[in-house]
């Protein structure tokens, strides 16, 4: 057992360290203090540094801007504006749109003759684009007055000036498709081809196709063709470039070709016309109210009777045009035919045309008539039960069924355009290869 000696002697023993001991411990001591020292000169100096020792000079000095922004800023901001008339719109509210509101122009457009077209004919849908300054004076104005006709506005030394013009048109080709499902016209309405490109689709496949018999259900054709636009918006339909049409399971195929002289004509991409020397119809749509008969029921003499021709009802007024190249004959009242011309053409060929309404203009004997030329027009003249057209065809006198006789060809590319039109033709027919693969595609 320890006694009190002992204890005392062994704590005082613990309580004392030795030099080098305790020369460690301060070593120690001072570097673990080191980063302290770092924090609190990061918080202490950074945020409460001394400034108001720290001598204060204004500098002015001139900036030049760069030529373009000083320019801008000397410059006066114009403003187009793009809108259309609308049903209800009045020459005051389609200006306030445009935000037109200097009084000398309004006066202008309102009251000078030559810029009444726009007071005067607000149709709706038509495009109207006005340039303005930033204080609603007008600069200049665009409006499509009718057809074609651009009615331009503009602002003078001496005040305003209207005159009208032709557009600048931007030609560029269209490429569309289409199936029939009840006719051609339903068709190309609802792929939004233009009527004019429809009628030319059917007189270019004319001679092949029959429009009023031929054509069956999901037939499809594909049409490449001219259209004029002006910023944008469709203002002339041209011509049709090239042609396919795929009628009961058969293809045709048409390529426009035009001569140096501005001729032209439509050829498969062989070369070869694609129209006869006639036209299988005189009419471009109609259809057909009694055919070519020996022995057809007279509807007015109650009787039998021969019909050596054929009948297309068709509303009164409805143009005829030529079957072919021909001189007029005959042209005046015969008999039960009422209204008639007659037509010779080359090779012993002659045509009738009866019950006309009325003729076309300066018709006489002897003049010389092209194909496709309108003649006439339709009507009920003579002994007819309704509007018709009553056509014959005969050759050397003798009466032959126009939808069933055969018609000549007429001539083939001449020999010094084969090349030209051949290397036209291909770059065409591999579009139209394109698009009947792309409407199939969209089909199926």
């Amino acid at each position: 057992m320890l006694d009190e000696a002992d204890i005392k002697g062994r704590i005082l023993a613990q309580n004392q360290t030795s030099p080098e001991r305790k020369l460690g411990l301060r070593w120690l001591i001072a570097i673990s203090t080191i980063p302290l020292f770092g924090i609190y000169a990061a918080f202490g100096i950074a945020p409460q540094t001394v400034t108001r020792d720290i001598p204060v000079t204004t500098v002015i000095e001139d900036v030049a801007l760069p030529a373009s922004q000083a320019a801008a800023l000397d410059q006066v901001e114009n403003f187009w504006q793009v809108d259309q008339v609308r049903r209800d719109d009045t020459l005051d509210s389609l200006l306030s749109r445009l935000n037109i509101r200097n009084s000398e122009a309004i006066s202008f457009l309102r009251y000078d003759a030559s810029a009444r077209g726009l007071a005067s004919n607000l149709r709706p849908g038509s495009s109207v684009n006005a340039q303005t300054t930033e204080d609603g004076e007008l600069l200049q104005l665009q409006y499509k007055a009718s057809g074609s006709t651009i009615l331009h506005i503009e602002r003078a030394q001496d005040g305003y000036k209207a005159y009208s013009a032709e557009p600048t048109l931007h030609t560029s080709s269209v490429h569309k498709s289409a199936m029939i499902k009840s006719s051609l016209f339903e068709a190309t309405d609802n792929a939004g081809i233009p009527d004019q490109i429809a009628i030319q689709v059917a007189e270019i496949f004319s001679s092949d196709i029959d429009f009023y018999r031929d054509l069956r259900r999901d037939d499809r054709f594909s049409v490449i063709y001219e259209a004029g636009y002006n910023n944008g918006e469709l203002v002339k339909v041209g011509q049709v470039l090239a042609a396919e049409f795929v009628n009961q399971g058969k293809t045709y195929r048409a390529v426009l070709h035009r001569d140096a002289s501005g001729k032209y004509g439509y050829y498969t991409p062989e070369g070869k016309s694609m129209h006869k020397s006639f036209l299988r119809s005189p009419l471009e749509f109609t259809r057909i109210s009694s055919h070519f008969s020996l022995g057809r029921f007279h509807p007015i003499l109650q009787k039998l009777r021969a019909h050596k021709g054929v009948d297309y009802a068709a509303p009164t007024g409805t143009r005829i045009k030529a079957a072919a190249d021909g001189i007029v004959d005959f042209v005046g009242k015969k008999g039960g035919y009422g209204n008639v011309i007659i037509l010779k053409h080359a090779n012993g060929v002659s045509t009738l045309y009866g019950h006309l309404s009325r003729f076309s203009a300066n018709m006489r004997r002897g003049m010389r008539i092209a194909q496709g030329e309108i003649i006439g027009f339709v009507g009920m003249s003579g002994m007819a039960t309704g509007p018709h057209l009553h056509y014959e065809f005969l050759v050397n006198g003798v009466h032959r069924d126009p939808l069933k006789v055969a018609l000549p060809m007429a001539m083939p590319i001449p020999d010094q355009y084969k090349a030209d039109f051949l290397a036209n033709s291909q770059a065409l027919v591999a579009q139209l290869d394109l698009l009947s693969v792309r409407h199939l595609a969209v089909l199926n």
